[in-house]
């Protein structure tokens, strides 16, 4: 759900002078917003008060989410970062289906969807399409209910062509120059 935030001055006083505190302000705006996970859409800056537009949202490695989330579970705090992921408005599971999952992490999994199901938004990427994902999951049971809270209702796409990692690498690899 978006959160609209208007912050003002002390009794409706300046809180922006000049240009550099427009900088300043949005400097701080970005790296808070990255701090606490929140991705600010839009904002205005106003002399006295500022209008923000954003959402929380959270980018994870599923691999590591899901080793974890097994430390958590050994140390009793299981529940908190179960909790933290279901208040975000957005998740981007990254790399999903690089590993064989084992029951712990498929449990984990359908735990983490279930919570966001029809409620949050949870996006996955994955180098597999999703005809194999059932397989990568392992145990059939599971799959079902894993796939049935991600697959139904959501949003396809399907990209193809290089790896933008690879495509990144050769536009900055320009090689010898000559004078």
């Amino acid at each position: 759900m978006p959160v609209h935030v208007v912050q003002r001055g002390n009794n409706r006083q300046a809180v922006f002078y000049d240009e550099e505190d427009h900088r300043a302000y949005l400097r701080w705006l970005k790296e808070g917003a990255e701090r606490y996970g929140c991705a600010i859409h839009a904002y205005v800056l106003m002399t006295n008060h500022v209008h923000l537009l954003g959402f929380t949202a959270r980018y994870l490695r599923l691999p590591r989410l899901l080793t974890e989330l097994a430390i958590a579970r050994g140390d009793g705090r299981y529940r908190k970062p179960l909790a933290q992921l279901a208040r975000l408005d957005v998740i981007l599971l990254d790399d999903f289906g690089l590993a064989a999952l084992t029951e712990e992490q498929r449990r984990d999994l359908l735990e983490i969807l279930e919570d966001r199901y029809d409620r949050r938004c949870t996006v996955v990427t994955s180098q597999y399409p999703v005809e194999h994902w059932h397989d990568l999951i392992g145990d059939p049971t599971l799959a079902d209910a894993i796939l049935d809270r991600l697959v139904h209702n959501a949003y396809r796409l399907n990209l193809k062509g290089e790896s933008m990692r690879k495509r990144a690498r050769s536009l900055t690899d320009i090689g010898p120059t000559r004078l």
